[in-house]
């Protein structure tokens, strides 16, 4: 994130009472705000969120003492002096809620919103290294991207900030517009509209509109930037519209893309794309692979272009984006134990999956080349969230295997089952019911010169096959690191404000 000036802080003890109508006690500047007192720094203000399982009030205490240098609360929090700096208020997340509101009012940032079924958090940090070397840019930090998140992520918005990256994320209708109202886009992505999360909507057709939830806090002279080529791209222009939305640009292979890619080349550990953007004919290179890599950087290009920065410039910097921890990062793992010295490949994409997800993930796969007699190795857990097509969604896998020309395939969990099951006898090499007795297997498994590929929902724990697989050594090379890692997601949903 953007470096804050020493002498500019973020929030006073008094435009933080004025923003909240809370009541400050002493007077106090905060450099940063957090909600976990885990992780809480010198200098934040600490917001005590009341949660389902945890009350941030009782740790209070803890985050003073770690060096917070205030507290948001709506109580008198136990073990507090009565002269502790405070800010109180009537509610503690309307109250976050209202730092993030005066944040989006008081700076100058242009601000670019991402949601879609897939790739928004690696778009988002694509766009944060377009973006970044051009002027002070801010930008979601890891997956905080939800009803938490997105406040969390504007109230430590600097007030410096020249652009603002805001990632929007949901798992039912009516869970971004309020997110929308808050970041208030200039310039919104639809990555794409896919069945994820399809279980808790009646068709696909509601997950794109639950999508289009992200115009709602625009004003007419904002734009949609649209996936030209996805099946529901004239649904999402007639939702932009009715929003009133003044443009509509869009991206693709399509002919009347505004963003159109018209030449490609695909390689292992990276991409090259010619690309007409707005009629500006641009040559790049990603340091990502994947055709999905390379659709998504139209969408980037397109929204710098929105928003009013350089596109070339911005072109320049997507060569140096590599796949974040969990999201395609790779490992170099050297076998100093094995009876053959070598090495193994490791691709760590667990920390989520979907069909289009796992689809791109294997062909990437396929494009990697072995060491000797190794061999392209997928271990896959459940895809969640599918509802009723899960089955049938699962058992399709076993075909873009096949045409990744894949070697082995390990699998875990109920509905993987179903995919292992339809592959041919010479692909299985492995199947668990859980990740924990999958990781065994695949380690006891795994030979000089292979590259494995882990992937899987976060609920079905596929890091802990990572983890195994980076227990046999200790990694020889690292790749895969962007300039700002992925942040370990904060689990809101058990406990705000431990």
């Amino acid at each position: 994130m953007t470096p804050k000036s020493a002498t500019n802080a973020l929030w006073t003890a008094d435009e933080a009472a004025t923003a909240t109508a809370g009541v400050a006690s002493g007077r106090w500047k905060v450099s940063g705000v957090s909600i976990d007192s885990r992780t809480v720094k010198p200098g934040d203000l600490f917001v005590a969120l009341e949660g389902p399982r945890f009350d941030g009030h009782d740790y209070v205490a803890q985050a003073l003492a770690k060096g917070a240098t205030a507290a948001m609360v709506h109580r008198v929090p136990p073990h507090v002096g009565t002269d502790a700096p405070l800010l109180g208020v009537d509610d503690t997340f309307e109250g976050l809620r209202d730092l993030a509101r005066r944040s989006r009012l008081r700076g100058n940032a242009g601000v670019i919103g991402i949601t879609g079924s897939v790739g928004k958090t690696g778009s988002k940090e694509a766009l944060f290294a377009a973006l970044r070397p051009q002027a002070p840019t801010f930008a979601t930090q890891g997956n905080l991207n939800n009803h938490i998140g997105v406040p969390l992520t504007l109230a430590r918005m600097p007030r410096d900030a020249a652009y603002a990256v805001i990632e929007m994320g949901m798992n039912h209708a009516g869970e971004i517009a309020p997110l929308s109202g808050l970041a208030a886009p200039d310039v919104a992505i639809i990555t794409t509209i896919e069945p994820v999360h399809i279980e808790n909507f009646k068709n696909i057709e509601g997950i794109a509109d639950a999508k289009s939830e992200i115009f709602a806090g625009m004003g007419p002279r904002g734009t949609a930037v649209l996936f030209r080529d996805n099946p529901h791209f004239a649904r999402l222009v007639g939702n932009a519209r009715a929003q009133g939305l003044g443009r509509i640009w869009s991206f693709g292979e399509h002919a009347e893309a505004d963003a159109r890619l018209l030449d490609c080349s695909l390689h292992a550990t990276a991409s090259a794309a010619t690309a007409s953007i707005r009629g500006e004919i641009i040559q790049y290179s990603l340091g990502a692979p994947g055709k999905h890599w390379v659709i998504n950087s139209l969408a980037v290009l397109l929204a710098v272009k929105a928003i009013g920065a350089d596109v070339t410039a911005a072109a320049r910097a997507l060569g140096r984006i590599q796949p974040g921890r969990g999201r395609g990062a790779r490992q170099r793992i050297a076998l100093r134990g094995a009876d053959a010295p070598g090495a193994i490949t490791l691709i760590d994409e667990s920390y989520n999956a979907s069909p289009p997800s796992v689809r791109a993930a294997l062909a990437v796969l396929g494009r990697l080349d072995t060491d000797g007699a190794g061999r392209r190795i997928a271990v896959l857990g459940d895809m969640l969230e599918l509802g009723g097509i899960g089955v049938r969604e699962h058992r399709a896998i076993a075909t873009a295997i096949l045409e990744a020309d894949i070697d082995r395939v390990f699998a875990c969990g109920p509905l993987s089952a179903h995919l292992y099951e339809a592959l041919p006898a010479r692909l299985r090499a492995g199947y668990a019911a859980d990740s924990d007795g999958l990781a065994a297997l695949v380690v006891q498994a795994l030979q000089p010169g292979d590259v494995v590929m882990v992937k899987g929902s976060l609920g079905s724990r596929m890091a802990t096959v990572v983890q195994a697989i980076q227990g046999l050594a200790e990694p020889e090379i690292g790749e895969g690191d962007i300039d700002r890692p992925f942040a370990d997601p904060i689990r809101l949903a058990a406990g705000w404000g431990v």
